[in-house]
């Protein structure tokens, strides 16, 4: 028994699920774990089996790893959590897989169902051998994807399906088309953990009833800065003067990010103020890439922008960092918004999904409506002209962010899962479990 355990949630374990198998042999092992019951067992570990859709270690891979580590390494008489995450992969598969990388350093286990091409039927089988050989207490599900073909198999039958909504990208009509599938997904779930409130209303009006939701905002490290002289050595491999202020932005480069507002933000201050020597900093890569670097030539601020493309470690860049700006116009709880108020960092955002709850207007950021590069040129130059300011919000931006350690998340998110299983009562409304929301 214990052999088994290992290899299906041992801290290297890869269940090989293909699409066209090759022996009529199940692909997996004998089930471990009955049916969690009502009544919560003395020291019980909760299994879950989590369906990723990440090819890079996005905001929602770090997040679900990160906790998958820490509830993994669990000790004490609290119920801890077994999280073995699953991955669709395609085609023969790269050298390197970052995520797949990322599972193994962190001792999480990961499996890996192949499909032959897109929207391929067999892998259905697939999924359904997988959580049979598994037996988790939850199936868990991170994407419009993955929501939609827990839906249509029989796997989530006899155990809890939580369903994470992450919010959605808009990249064309396709993609907005593909994700009306939650529309039939989502309702079927157990519940639904989102990132914010706005997004909570608006998976009600999917169907959700509002007793199903949980609020969960993003948890976020304590910033360690890399040393004087690792800044300095990027500063000069960036070509950014010793003496230039940094506005850095992160995110995927796609058009709900909102980078084009930011270029003409950026192009509007230098016409103003022709003399500054500020660099903005883009790190990140995506579909929009290739015209906002046509933008920024168009706009004559070449000399002024940097993209950096995707970077897997971000403290160096925020280590050089003035001042950070997120000019989306949807996010949920974003990891770059966190991250920079852990460094310690002055933030311009715009006021949307929830930015506000995790930021205040005036006190640990400037907030300005979204869609509005005017708006946010201005607040971009104040903070460039007002050194005390930067300082005093960027302190305030320090303290709020250790309202959200990745203890406290652990701790919530086993609270949804116990609330799940039926082990305490369920709330009656939406609640929020990470940390109180602040306006």
């Amino acid at each position: 028994m214990a052999a088994t355990k290992d290899l299906l949630f041992g801290p290297h374990a890869i269940f090989e699920a293909r699409s066209k198998h090759a022996s009529g042999e199940p692909a997996g092992a004998p089930g471990l774990a009955g049916s969690a019951t009502e009544t919560e067992p003395a020291a019980k570990s909760i299994r879950v089996l989590a369906f990723l859709e990440a090819a890079w270690l996005t905001g929602p891979a770090k997040n679900l790893i990160g906790f998958a580590r820490q509830v993994g390494q669990a000790r004490g008489a609290a119920p801890r959590a077994e999280v073995a995450i699953v991955l669709f992969r395609r085609g023969a598969g790269k050298e390197a897989d970052p995520v797949i990388d990322a599972c193994h350093a962190a001792g999480v286990p990961v499996h890996v169902i192949h499909e032959r091409f897109a929207f391929d039927p067999s892998i259905l089988r697939s999924i359904r051998e997988l959580v049979a050989a598994v037996n988790p207490d939850i199936v868990q599900t991170h994407a419009v994807k993955s929501h939609f073909l827990i839906r249509m198999t029989a796997a989530r039958r006899h155990r809890k399906w939580l369903a994470f909504h992450h919010g959605y990208t808009w990249p064309d009509l396709k993609v907005r088309l593909y994700n009306q599938l939650d529309r039939f997904s989502l309702p079927a779930a157990d519940h639904v953990v989102t990132l914010c409130q706005p997004f909570a209303a608006e998976i009600q009006g999917l169907g959700v009833p509002r007793g199903r939701i949980t609020v969960q905002h993003n948890s976020v490290a304590p910033f360690v800065p890399c040393s004087d002289a690792q800044a300095m050595e990027l500063r000069r491999s960036l070509a950014i003067p010793p003496a230039a202020p940094v506005l850095l932005t992160v995110g995927r480069l796609s058009r709900e990010k909102g980078h084009r507002d930011l270029v003409t933000a950026v192009a509007r201050l230098r016409r103003g103020h022709p003399a500054r020597a500020f660099r903005l900093l883009v790190v990140g890569d995506g579909p929009e890439r290739t015209a906002l670097q046509q933008a920024v030539k168009a706009a004559g601020i070449a000399d002024t922008v940097i993209f950096a493309g995707h970077q897997a470690q971000m403290v160096p860049y925020y280590s050089i960092a003035d001042l950070v700006v997120l000019p989306s116009h949807s996010e949920g709880s974003p990891n770059c918004l966190l991250e920079a108020m852990a460094a310690g960092l002055a933030v311009v955002a715009t006021k949307v999904g929830g930015v506000p709850e995790v930021a205040t207007d005036g006190h640990s950021s400037l907030l300005v409506d979204r869609n509005h590069p005017a708006m946010l040129a201005e607040a971009i130059a104040r903070l460039l002209d007002d050194e005390p300011l930067r300082r005093r919000l960027g302190n305030a931006a320090r303290v709020r962010a250790a309202d959200f350690t990745l203890g406290a998340y652990c701790d919530s998110l086993l609270n949804v899962y116990r609330r799940v299983l039926g082990w305490t009562p369920m709330a009656e409304n939406l609640t929020t479990d990470s940390t109180e929301v602040r306006s």
